[in-house]
C-alpha cells in the first residue's frame, strides 16, 4: 500500500482530507506542521507529500526543500489558495512534481495522487536500475591480476574522462562490450543511455534504418516515423559492436555523422543534431580489417582514437582463478547446494584448458558445473567433457621448489599415473582388461597402479 504524508496547519482539514485519501486505498499519514512533516520523510520515507503551501513556521517551501534533499524521488505536490498561484510556480521550479488550487474536488485529488505515485514509484525503480548498471559495470567487474588486464583499466580510467571515439578489439568472448560499458559507466553521459547495437544481426537494408531512423513512408511498412539509434542514445553512448560487419556504404554515412554530428533519417530531409560518443568493437585486427576492406580506411582512423586490445584467456591464465572464484560466488548463491569453491586438481584443467570461447566459455562451465554438481567443492567430475578432454594435464607443480629432483620427479610420474589409469577407467567403463591391453601392461600393473 502506498503512504501519502499530508501536510496542512488547519487540523479540521488536516483530518477531513486525510479520510478521503485513506478511502481512495492509500495509507495516510498527517503532519500539522513542517518541522512534524520533515521528521516523518526522515523516518517513514512516504511516496508521495502533499503539503500546504502557506504555513507557520516551517513553510511549504522549506518542506519541499528538504524532501528533495533527504530524497529527490519523492514526489511533492503542493496545495495553494488563489492568490498565491505565482509561489506555487516558484515551488514547481524548485522541483514541486505539481499543485492543485484550492478548493479542490476529491476527483481533482485523487487524480493528482494517482499520477504522483506511479510518477513516484518510476523514479524509485530508475535509481535502483542506475545502480544496479553501475554496480555491474563498476571496473571491479573487470577481474584479473595479470599486466594486460591492469592496462585496459588504467585505459579506461583515463579516456573515460574524455569524449574520443574507442576502438575495443579482440577474440569473440574477451568482455569487448563490458569494457564499453565501462567506460560509458565511469563517464559524465551516465546519466543517458548506453545503446548497444550488434552490426553482424542485421541485414544492411535494415541496419541502415536501425541506425539512423526512418521517415513515415520512406519504404513500404513505414506507416510511422520512427527515430534510429543515433537518437536513442542522444547524450549518451552509441556502441556499435562487429563494426566490421558494416555495409561499406553505411560505413561512409557514419564517418559522415562522426565528422559533422548531424544526419539524416532514411527518407527525411531534415538535418537532425546529436551528442553522441562513439565506442565500436571487432573481433578482427583492425588494421587486416583495413587491408582486406572490411573497415574503411579513413573511418578505422576516426574510430580508433583510443585503441584497448583484450588479450585472449589463454594468454592471461593467471587471470583465471580470480574469474572462476567470481562465477563461483556469483552462480552458486542462487542454487540449492552453496559451492564454496574448487579443487587443485580441477583448477589446474581449467588453468590449462585453452579458452577458445574466452572468459564467456570458462563463465558457462563454471555456471555449468555448479548446476549440476552434488558437492560443496567443484572437483575434476563437474567440469565438462570438453575441458577434459582438451586440457593439456599438468600436475600441481605449487610445491616443486622445496623438493628434490627425485621426489619431484616420482611427484610428477605419481600424479601422471593417477590422471592417465582413470581417463582409461572411465573410457572403458571400469573394465580391466580393456584398459591393461589398451595401455599395454599387464593386469597385474593396472591393479597395482589403482591400489597405489
Amino acid at each position: 500500500m502506498f503512504r501519502i504524508l499530508l501536510v496542512d496547519d488547519e487540523i479540521e482539514t488536516l483530518n477531513d482530507r486525510s479520510k478521503i485519501i485513506k478511502e481512495m486505498g492509500y495509507e495516510c499519514m498527517i503532519a500539522s506542521n513542517g518541522e512534524q512533516a520533515i521528521q516523518l520523510v526522515r523516518t517513514t520515507s512516504p511516496d508521495v507529500v502533499l503539503t500546504d503551501l502557506k504555513m507557520p513556521g516551517k513553510d511549504g517551501f522549506n518542506v519541499l526543500k528538504t524532501v528533495r534533499e533527504i530524497d529527490p524521488s519523492i514526489p511533492v505536490v503542493i496545495f495553494t489558495g488563489f492568490g498565491t498561484v505565482e509561489s506555487a510556480v516558484k515551488a514547481m521550479k524548485m522541483g514541486a512534481y505539481d499543485f492543485i488550487q484550492k478548493p479542490f474536488s476529491p476527483d481533482m485529488m485523487e487524480l493528482v495522487l494517482k499520477k504522483a505515485v506511479e510518477y513516484g514509484r518510476l523514479k524509485k525503480e530508475n535509481v535502483l536500475l542506475k545502480s544496479q548498471i553501475q554496480e555491474r559495470f563498476q571496473l571491479d567487474n573487470i577481474l584479473g591480476k595479470s599486466k594486460a588486464i591492469s592496462n585496459v583499466i588504467k585505459r579506461i580510467l583515463k579516456v573515460a574522462k574524455t569524449d574520443s571515439t574507442v576502438l575495443i578489439y579482440g577474440e569473440s568472448g574477451t568482455g569487448k562490450e563490458l569494457v564499453a560499458r565501462s567506460i560509458h559507466a565511469q563517464s559524465s553521459r551516465n546519466d543517458f543511455p548506453f545503446i548497444p547495437l550488434d552490426c553482424g544481426a542485421l541485414p544492411s537494408t535494415l541496419l541502415e534504418s536501425e541506425i539512423f531512423g526512418y521517415e513515415q513512408g520512406a519504404f513500404t511498412g513505414a506507416t510511422k516515423s520512427k527515430p534510429g539509434m543515433f537518437e536513442l542514445a542522444d547524450g549518451g553512448t552509441l556502441f556499435l559492436d562487429e563494426i566490421t560487419e558494416l555495409d561499406i556504404n553505411l560505413q561512409s554515412k557514419l564517418l559522415r555523422v562522426l565528422q559533422e554530428r548531424q544526419f539524416r533519417r532514411v527518407g527525411g530531409m531534415k538535418l537532425i543534431d546529436v551528442d553522441v560518443r562513439i565506442i565500436s568493437a571487432t573481433n578482427l585486427n583492425p588494421m587486416e580489417a583495413v587491408i582486406h576492406q572490411k573497415l574503411r580506411q579513413d573511418l578505422y582512423y576516426r574510430l580508433n582514437v583510443v585503441p584497448i586490445f583484450l588479450q585472449p584467456l589463454k594468454k592471461r591464465k593467471e587471470d583465471i582463478p580470480v574469474l572462476v572464484n567470481h562465477f563461483i560466488k556469483k552462480y552458486s548463491s542462487n542454487c540449492e547446494i552453496e559451492v564454496r569453491g574448487i579443487t587443485k586438481e580441477a583448477l589446474n584443467y581449467l588453468i590449462n584448458y585453452d579458452w577458445p570461447g574466452n572468459v564467456r566459455e570458462l563463465e558457462n562451465v563454471i555456471e555449468q558445473a555448479i548446476s549440476l554438481t552434488e558437492h560443496e567443492i567443484l572437483d575434476v567430475d563437474d567440469l565438462t567433457e570438453t575441458v577434459i578432454n582438451k586440457t593439456k594435464y599438468y600436475p600441481d607443480q605449487t610445491a616443486f621448489d622445496t623438493m628434490d629432483f627425485k621426489q619431484a620427479r616420482n611427484k610428477f610420474l605419481n600424479e601422471f599415473s593417477k590422471h592417465y589409469i582413470e581417463s582409461l577407467m572411465k573410457k572403458y567403463q571400469g573394465n580391466i582388461s580393456e584398459v591393461a591391453r589398451n595401455a599395454n601392461v599387464s593386469r597385474r600393473t593396472i591393479y597395482r597402479i589403482l591400489q597405489k
